[in-house]
């Protein structure tokens, strides 16, 4: 149950695709001065060191990150910037995790509640924000976690929810804990993180989530090769529910480029659609 480790993968296509949307869609609330509340159910350590045994095992980002920050394209300046926030030197030698991007960008009246299961990582998710009076770390559950936070105080804000999947469950517990969570905070915003490994299973996920009645839900794709059951994770994509009126245009100017960057193939493709309208 706890043997998924972030660290062998972070800065991958799935990571630079999650986190562009992330960093888009937290820009975005920082347009008004009020503050609002961003909580990530499965955070892992926060930042990771690209020199790590872990990360060179499978060396993940050197096609992901690795390939784009040379980019000097505009699309991807805000969500590079922050990655080089965290690499002073002219060495890519750490990614940020989805807690780290936001904290970076958080304001002194945001707040964030962190959710981290893993006992390893919740300890080296502690140690990096336990300086920080924003933050909250739990080592829960954060599905279960999850509706007891909300709404949250500020009436604004985002939920990320990105779990391995490499329970099967997990696909229902997104469905089931998306819908309670939006019962309780309709208004908020919701980033959900999926891989693609099984395209069949993938595609009854994705309807399962544009049948559920919530409206207003949009879906990111990005493919770096071709769909394959034996071939591992070919895509990732991100559902966002109350996405920023700003993102679908963003993503569709930027996803071209991304896949062009990104392709491990020539069946490298992306999609950026509604999947339920407001």
């Amino acid at each position: 149950m706890l043997a998924y480790r972030h660290s062998f993968h972070a800065g991958n296509f799935a990571d630079v695709l999650k986190h562009i949307v992330l960093v888009e869609i937290l820009q975005y609330l920082k347009r008004k001065d009020a503050a609002f509340d961003y909580i990530d159910t499965h955070a892992g350590a926060g930042l990771y060191d690209l020199r790590s045994a872990h990360a060179e095992k499978l060396g993940e980002y050197r096609q992901g990150i690795g390939r784009l920050v040379s980019s000097a394209s505009r699309h991807f300046r805000s969500y590079l910037d922050v990655v080089a926030a965290f690499n002073p030197g002219e060495e890519l030698a750490f990614y940020p995790g989805s807690p780290a991007i936001a904290l970076h960008l958080m304001r002194p009246q945001d707040r964030a509640s962190l959710f981290e299961l893993h006992p390893s990582d919740h300890a080296l998710l502690q140690e990096q924000v336990k300086r920080d009076r924003r933050v909250l770390v739990f080592k829960q559950d954060g599905f279960a976690g999850l509706a007891g936070l909300l709404p949250p105080r500020s009436r604004r804000g985002l939920v990320l929810v990105d779990p391995s999947y490499e329970i099967k469950t997990d696909y229902a517990r997104v469905v089931s804990s998306l819908q309670k969570a939006h019962k309780r905070f309709a208004t908020g915003c919701y980033a959900i993180w999926y891989p693609v490994i099984d395209r069949g299973h993938c595609e009854d996920f994705v309807g399962q989530i544009r049948d559920s009645g919530i409206r207003d839900v949009q879906r990111f794709e990005l493919a770096v090769r071709q769909d394959s059951p034996w071939s591992g994770m070919t895509a990732a994509g991100m559902i966002v529910v109350n996405p920023p009126f700003t993102l679908m245009q963003t993503m569709s100017e930027l996803l071209p480029e991304l896949s062009e960057l990104l392709a491990q193939d020539q069946h490298a493709s992306y999609r950026a659609e509604v999947l339920a309208a407001e």
